[in-house]
């Protein structure tokens, strides 16, 4: 079900809204487990082969939790090599299902190219909103071994990963904003005035969906499917259709995260923002601090801080900022044009805060021969 289906706007959210407060009414806990039990539908709808994938990972990754956890007697080292165990478990199902597919075909190209016998494929279904869910489980698990969770209900965890309105686009949520919330039993009344906000934010994402970036996308794939074709576009069409597909991106993303937003916030819980006007950026470093800021604020705290942030000198910062964008263009698709997309902008970020960096050297000289003008 899409957001924007006449399924889901007519019929799944209206039962799951009802139900969850009347519900709430009675016992917040028997609400939050129906609003897990509605998302695991939600997600089964889209899947029902990746569901089994999605319950097993969310209950080998509590139990790791509660393993990670500083408790009395527990031993510190072995805690640290749970905790790699555990990400080796998450990325090593992340890379099968998401990247084997684009590394055998590269191996078969290469053995083509060498005169040589190409491999069998084995094409391995992408399990729909994985990157999401995985990524949300490694930031828990980290918090678990640094003794920053103190939210132990399962059902609270269940439906922290699966919730529905971020499980297929984002955000990528932290247990630290959502799993409180779901405490709260605040959350399971029913708020007329969040739930008008929430249909206004949602309609509005609507709209960017709907009005926008649908008939955007429709142009653009018109021109790219004609250079597919061989039709060579002459320079109005080809900048039409790449400005099309911008705004087409931009649209889409910023309306299906608008809509979840809504949809959360008629539930009483509150979802992080994702975009601020990215588009309104005068600089490369400005976008990514407006853009998927969910997913900026992940890499940065739970990628570029771990490498050695700016900790470690110049040289080793740029150098991790440029590797953070690099793995954040491979986790947007497995194709070698999102490797060469981060990596750009992991080379435009350098050179941003190079440029930065010079322009403070500067001004601090002007000021300190001012001074010594002056004095």
């Amino acid at each position: 079900m899409l957001f924007n289906s006449y399924p889901f706007i007519f019929v799944y959210f209206p039962l799951v809204l009802i139900g969850f407060f009347l519900i709430g009414k009675r016992n917040a806990r028997a609400a939050a487990g129906f609003l897990g039990l509605a998302s695991l539908f939600f997600y089964g709808w889209w899947s029902v082969q990746a569901l089994p994938l999605l319950l097993g990972s969310i209950c080998v990754n509590y139990w790791f939790g509660l393993q990670l956890t500083p408790a009395p007697g527990r031993n510190d080292r072995k805690r640290k090599t749970l905790l790699i165990a555990s990400l080796v478990i998450n990325l090593g199902v992340l890379a099968v299902f998401k990247y084997a597919n684009f590394f055998l075909e590269n191996v078969d190209a290469g053995l083509v190219a060498a005169g040589l016998t190409p491999i069998d494929l084995v094409h391995i279904v992408l399990p729909i909103g994985i990157s999401f869910y995985t990524f949300t489980q490694i930031a828990f698990l980290v918090d678990c071994w640094q003794g920053k969770v103190h939210e132990r209900s399962f059902i609270h965890y269940v439906l922290f990963v699966t919730y529905f309105p971020h499980l297929i686009a984002g955000p990528v949520l932290h247990h630290a904003q959502m799993m409180p919330q779901f405490a709260n039993p605040a959350t399971y009344r029913m708020d007329p005035n969040k739930v008008a906000i929430g249909l206004t934010i949602f309609v509005f994402g609507f709209a960017k969906k709907l009005l926008i970036a649908d008939p955007m996308g429709q142009y653009a794939d018109l021109m790219f499917n004609g250079v597919h074709k061989g039709i060579e576009p002459t320079l109005y069409t080809a900048w039409f259709g790449a400005l099309a597909y911008t705004l087409q991106i931009y649209f889409d993303f910023s309306g299906y995260s608008d809509m979840a937003v809504g949809l959360s916030m008629c539930l009483g819980v509150q979802l992080p923002l994702n975009f601020r006007s990215p588009y309104k950026s005068t600089n490369i470093i400005e976008f990514w601090r407006r853009w998927h800021i969910s997913l900026s604020t992940f890499l940065r705290d739970y990628l570029y801080v771990p490498l050695g942030g700016n900790r470690k000198g110049p040289a080793r910062r740029y150098l991790n900022l440029f590797l953070t964008m690099l793995l954040g263009g491979l986790w947007h698709g497995a194709a070698w044009t999102f490797v060469v997309w981060g990596a750009m902008h992991g080379a435009f970020l350098m050179v941003n805060h190079l440029w930065n960096a010079k322009v403070r050297r500067n001004a601090t000289r002007g000021a300190s021969r001012a001074c010594w003008a002056g004095c």
